[in-house]
């Protein structure tokens, strides 16, 4: 049995993510409140996937209107978790498209929950605080791989500490 893949957001150049008959062993899975929105493109297959993978968990990421899923996958190297657009840390980010990427808090000089995620998507910043204080006290936390922008390795608990705290 293969994990199932993912589609956790709309594509913003408007394609479907998956052609009839091109993938059908492949899973959609989307957070309870992102689905009207994902299913704009393809079906939604499932809100509540069940891994058969006991080492991967998925969560809708309490705080975020039920729009925003995370991963945890376990492993002997450590724990690695996975999100989407709730912490952005996109370094490298130049001309118009980074000006704008810093503007929108994707971008910026370390990791960071990105503004428009707090004002579009946050409606419960204490659970979202206390979600990443969770994540931080997983002491096999290795790195968090995040949509935008680099994977996380050094000091990811810490990272997750200093983000919790940006949120009062």
């Amino acid at each position: 049995m293969t994990a199932p893949l993912q589609a956790w957001k709309v594509q913003p150049h408007g394609k479907p993510l998956r052609i009839a008959g091109n993938m059908p062993e492949m899973q959609v899975v989307a957070p309870h409140g992102a689905r009207a929105k994902v299913e704009e493109l393809l079906t939604v297959d499932t809100v509540a996937p069940e891994c058969k993978d006991l080492d991967v968990d998925f969560m809708v990421v309490p705080g975020t209107r039920g729009h925003e899923a995370a991963l945890m996958v376990r492993s002997a190297g450590g724990c690695t978790l996975i999100l989407n657009d709730v912490v952005g840390n996109i370094r490298d980010a130049m001309g118009f498209g980074g000006w704008l990427l810093r503007l929108t808090g994707f971008a910026g000089d370390e990791p960071r929950v990105p503004t428009v995620v707090k004002t579009m998507m946050v409606d419960d910043t204490a659970a979202l605080r206390l979600q990443l204080i969770e994540w931080a006290a997983i002491p096999t936390l290795t790195r968090i791989i995040v949509s935008h922008g680099d994977i996380i390795e050094d000091n990811p608990r810490q990272v997750l500490r200093e983000l919790a705290a940006s949120l009062g």
